[in-house]
């Protein structure tokens, strides 16, 4: 750990989203004095957005918990870490002895994977309970892009990244990086990239029902109508093999099922899909045409194509059109990174990764060993063998985050048990029957597992602790071990030896891990990557540009890419018929809008909240809505106005903006923190609303379950 007293510099990749920016960070004697970019930083060269001040605003948090509490009939009281975890043991193991292994749930937030130790040991504690009830913010997010690279090149974390720093065409389908910071796609400093292309004589092109802040940067912007850039792409296809376009390039040797795919866009011609999308054919054609004619292309979706009705359709086609055009692989396309710390391995014999089990009360399919969190609530509800009695979560606040939340956070209420490992007492914590609150990002090292892997030029860094954690603190690695060695089942002997085993990791801590990867990693050899060797690079070792890897790098069994996997293909001859009965006619019952979703530099998701820095100024939690749709409801920009979907309503101030399309309604998520019962003084100060009261948890990808939140119909009306 760091020395607290002095002046210090520091030297760390900030942890708040996946753009992992360098930061230098200055303190005094313990406290910060200042949070810049680094400018020696490889990756990043020194930029940083506004949330990374927000680290400070976290460690100095008087909200923040730092030793456990027990809810009591009195209301919560601190106690000790040992009273902790004795009472979350034995109250776990006397509910797996009475009702079976899978009486108890596991929900996993966002934040974990922005965690090293939450990463690591936590799956140690979760094997030793022997549970299928896992969920995960997977299933409100990148599940689609995940479950594609799964079918297609054998691993759900083989994912294709676009080549930003030199394509010369890139198209974006509802994604808005220059807020987002880039997603599913690490590149710090992205609108400085995204200029470049126009720079070097290249194209951007953004797809999305809003001229974002990224379509303001772009050479064109198409409106889309929510939820039909599936056949937008449908069409791109068609166009591509009606013309005689279509290449596989290096890719045609272990590239399967061309043909099929063909087949199946012969009949969405431009002109035929132009109604359902909104995109005159022209438009279309051109935009094909341009794309094959540039030298390296890329075509990127992210979140708001994945979380919508025909999510993995859409993640898939954008992957087939980037591969048919020749794009795959190859330098300005979308290639793979080759992180360091390699994070790919083989999936177990007898496991396909997706639909190894269902959902027990809605047959819903799993992934990675989770079922879709739109399942939860329902698992708690319905008695009978395997109802959902207890509940982990972990770094998560699903009743803000995940839809129809007003219905999960009724159903936490009826939990025997529930614990919560987080810093905050929050909208969902607030159900615990016990809170284990682990240290923040300052004060435990760490290496980007997950984003590293995502980033689009090769890279490595190492970030030390800044702070030392106090005495009666705990770290994630400390409470993911020592519920580890309390639940672990067995004889005498095991017990013994999974005590062993929580010292022995403890006293090693997660630095003995980093270095076994790296050295075992691609680069051991030719960068002597070692532990040591970052610490003495504080800034980051560059690693070069993506290089093309296929098909060594493939994880199917021939070594062959699936262009038509049978399941996407089958749904596909569904399209257009797999709109569930309570959506059938969403118009006639008068939902006429549909809802999207909006992010804000300032936050991420539910974070960020109960910093003042981040939610000064204007108002962030308003619906934005299209002239034509104000008018015709009476509305002006401030006024309030109510919002209704199948499963619920909330109240919010409007504000009219011609950047959206009629039809449309965008209101940001992670908001609604008005809740009685949390901890968060400033976020309640700064309240909003909860979108997913209004997103429905039958309103779902039709393939993988992922939460389809952008898509839902809604009715607005005006608050007299």
């Amino acid at each position: 750990m760091q020395n607290m007293t002095g002046k210090r510099t520091h030297h760390i990749a900030c942890n708040l989203c996946e753009a992992i920016c360098g930061l230098e960070i200055k303190t005094d004697n313990g406290e910060i004095q200042s949070i810049r970019g680094d400018k020696q930083d490889p990756l990043s060269k020194g930029h940083i957005c506004p949330k990374a001040v927000a680290l400070q605003d976290i460690y100095k948090d008087p909200d923040r918990l730092r030793t456990p509490l027990k809810k009591t009939a009195d209301g919560w009281r601190e106690i000790t870490w040992t009273e902790a975890f004795d009472e979350v043991s034995n109250r776990l193991k006397n509910i797996q002895r009475a009702h079976g292994n899978n009486a108890v749930a596991v929900y996993l937030g966002n934040p974990t994977v922005h965690n090293l130790e939450a990463l690591i040991y936590g799956p140690m504690f979760f094997r030793t309970l022997k549970i299928r009830n896992r969920y995960s913010a997977t299933s409100v997010d990148q599940l689609p892009e995940q479950l594609v690279s799964l079918m297609m090149f054998g691993h759900s974390l083989l994912i294709p990244l676009p080549d930003l720093d030199r394509t010369r065409f890139h198209i974006i389908f509802g994604a808005n990086p220059v807020v987002s910071n880039g997603s599913m796609m690490t590149a710090p400093g992205v609108t400085r990239r995204l200029k470049a292309i126009r720079q070097r004589g290249g194209k951007l092109v953004v797809i999305d029902p809003r001229r974002t802040e990224t379509a303001a940067l772009a050479d064109q912007h198409l409106f889309i109508r929510p939820g039909s850039d599936v056949y937008m792409l449908l069409a791109m296809l068609n166009v591509v093999f009606s013309e005689g376009l279509q290449t596989l390039g290096s890719a045609s040797e272990f590239t399967a099922g061309l043909e099929h795919v063909e087949s199946f866009v012969k009949d969405f011609q431009p002109e035929s899909v132009a109604s359902k999308t909104g995109i005159d054919p022209q438009a279309v054609r051109s935009l094909v045409r341009e794309f094959c004619q540039a030298e390296g292309a890329s075509c990127y979706g992210r979140i708001g194509v994945s979380t919508q009705r025909h999510g993995t359709l859409t993640q898939w086609l954008i992957t087939v059109f980037n591969i048919v055009t020749g794009n795959l692989d190859i330098p300005g396309g979308t290639m793979f990174s080759q992180p360091a710390f390699e994070i790919l391995k083989a999936a177990p014999p007898g496991k396909k990764g997706f639909a190894d089990h269902y959902s027990r009360v809605r047959n819903l399919p799993n992934f990675n060993g989770e079922f879709p969190v739109a399942a939860l609530a329902g698992e708690i509800t319905t008695t009978g063998e395997g109802q959902v009695r207890a509940l982990i979560t972990n770094a998560g606040n699903p009743v803000l985050s995940t839809p129809n939340g007003q219905r999960l956070d009724e159903a936490l209420g009826e939990l025997e048990f529930m614990v919560s490992i987080d810093i905050y007492l929050n909208e969902t914590s607030r159900h615990a029957d016990i809170i284990l609150p682990p240290v923040m990002g300052l004060e435990r090292p760490h290496y980007d597992v997950a984003f590293q892997a995502l980033a689009i030029r090769n890279g490595a860094k190492f970030s030390p602790a800044v702070f030392t954690p106090g005495r009666e603190q705990r770290s994630d690695l400390q409470i993911f071990t020592e519920l580890a060695w309390r639940m672990q089942k067995g004889n005498m002997f095991s017990k013994l030896g999974g005590w062993f085993k929580k010292v022995t990791l403890q006293r090693l801590g997660s630095g003995w891990i980093i270095d076994r990867r790296l050295k075992q990693g691609p680069y051991a050899k030719s960068h002597n990557l070692t532990l040591k060797k970052l610490k003495q690079n504080p800034h980051g070792i560059d690693l070069g540009a993506m290089r093309p890897c296929l098909p060594g790098r493939l994880f199917t069994r021939d070594k062959t890419i699936k262009l038509a996997p049978a399941g996407f293909v089958a749904e596909l001859k569904q399209l257009g018929n797999v709109t569930p009965a309570d959506h059938a006619d969403p118009v006639a019952n008068g939902f006429d809008l549909q809802l999207i979703g909006r992010r804000d530099p300032r936050t991420n998701n539910s974070w960020l909240h109960n910093s003042r820095r981040m939610v000064k100024g204007k108002q962030r939690c308003i619906a934005l809505i299209h002239p034509q749709d104000a008018e015709s409801r009476g509305l002006e920009s401030g006024d309030m106005a109510q919002v209704s979907s199948r499963v619920g309503s909330i109240r919010i101030p409007v504000q009219i903006n011609a950047d959206i399309m009629p039809g449309v309604i965008s209101i940001p998520h992670g908001w609604g923190h008005q809740v009685e019962g949390i901890k968060l003084s400033v976020a309640s100060e700064h309240a909003g609303v909860n979108t997913n009261i209004l997103t429905d948890d039958h309103f779902l990808d039709s393939v993988s379950g992922n939460a389809a939140l952008n898509g839902v119909p809604v009715s607005l009306s005006k608050v007299n």
